[in-house]
């Protein structure tokens, strides 16, 4: 099943196998069942992501996963921690994404503390909008902490995302999506984050419908692949077929073509691809062969992990106040 020699890395899952990673009060059972089956498809291991939603019902959450994974040896073997996709992103439409933009927030130092204080020592990537951080002072304060910071879900200018880069930004989370469908066709968002690939390392999701596969080429040769790594962003659905699905508070539809997408079809709701086959598809669509394949889907994420593992210990979280 798994198309390289080392096992997949996924910095950006949201659920697996019919379970979903949002839900409040998660069984054991559930986690187990989810952390199995990323093994059994060739995952090593992941980063559970908590997308925006109340400050308070995302705190339950990691705190419900960190929990669950302190007992159970699967489950801390396969999350090595915590992506927080929120709740400081965009608000606009089209930005904003699947997210519920009415959580969506400006950033704030204290809220975030709250989140990190749940997580134990084991949030590894914040995405945020530069935008919603004023003066980068929330960014600047994560890297301090040793967390990995991602721009996403953003419309930020290009000053707004240097003044990020600056304090320590360095990742943008999955190109060519959390955007609107129509932009401006020169000055857009993904354009100012390219622009800037020589400071980034971008995610992107490898399933012909997040991002077409020639656009995939075009990112690959302006960032370099060593600047490139490959997310599922996989919700509950992945890896089961047609259905409805949870993800947080809502329902979401997936059709015969395996794409999870709102009701109104204005956009992507996370993705139903595992790594796996995202692998194939970066061999069958792109042409990559066997070590580009294990860099953008093993090595670059699991170098990334370490990066911010190594961070985050040698850096003790900041106490709330």
């Amino acid at each position: 099943m798994p198309m390289t020699s080392s096992a997949f890395v996924d910095l950006q899952i949201n659920g697996y196998q019919g379970v979903d990673f949002n839900k409040d009060e998660m069984s054991a059972e559930e986690l187990h069942h989810a952390c199995a089956a990323l093994e059994r498809d060739g995952v090593e291991s992941i980063l559970a992501t908590i997308i925006t939603d109340d400050l308070e019902k995302m705190e339950n959450r990691i705190k419900r996963i960190v929990h669950l994974r302190g007992s159970d040896a699967l489950v801390e073997k396969m999350i090595a921690g915590f992506h927080i996709e929120g709740p400081f992103i965009s608000q606009a439409p089209g930005y904003v994404g699947a997210h519920p933009a009415n959580f969506a927030r400006a950033a704030n130092w204290n809220a975030m503390s709250q989140l990190l204080d749940a997580g134990e020592g084991l949030i590894r990537i914040v995405t945020l909008s530069p935008e919603q951080d004023s003066q980068a002072l929330v960014s600047r304060r994560l890297v301090e902490q040793g967390v990995l910071v991602a721009a996403g879900h953003t419309n930020a200018t290009l000053e707004e995302l240097d003044t990020c880069i600056d304090a320590g930004l360095t990742l943008f989370t999955h190109l060519g999506n959390g955007c609107p469908r129509l932009m401006d066709r020169h000055d857009n968002i993904i354009q100012r984050a390219l622009s800037r690939a020589g400071y980034l390392t971008f995610g992107v999701i490898v399933d012909g419908a997040h991002v077409p596969y020639f656009v995939l080429k075009n990112y690959l040769a302006i960032a370099g692949i060593d600047r490139v790594f490959v997310v599922t962003d996989a919700i509950a659905a992945a890896g089961c077929g047609p259905g409805i699905y949870q993800l947080g508070g809502r329902q979401v539809s997936v059709g015969e073509d395996g794409v999870p997408r709102a009701d109104d079809d204005s956009h992507l709701v996370g993705s139903a691809t595992p790594m796996h086959r995202m692998a194939a598809n970066l061999r069958q669509y792109l042409g990559l062969g066997p070590s580009e394949i294990q860099r953008l889907t093993s090595l670059t994420p699991r170098r990334l992990l370490t990066i911010a593992s190594v961070n985050v210990e040698a850096k003790p979280l900041v106490p709330l106040n």
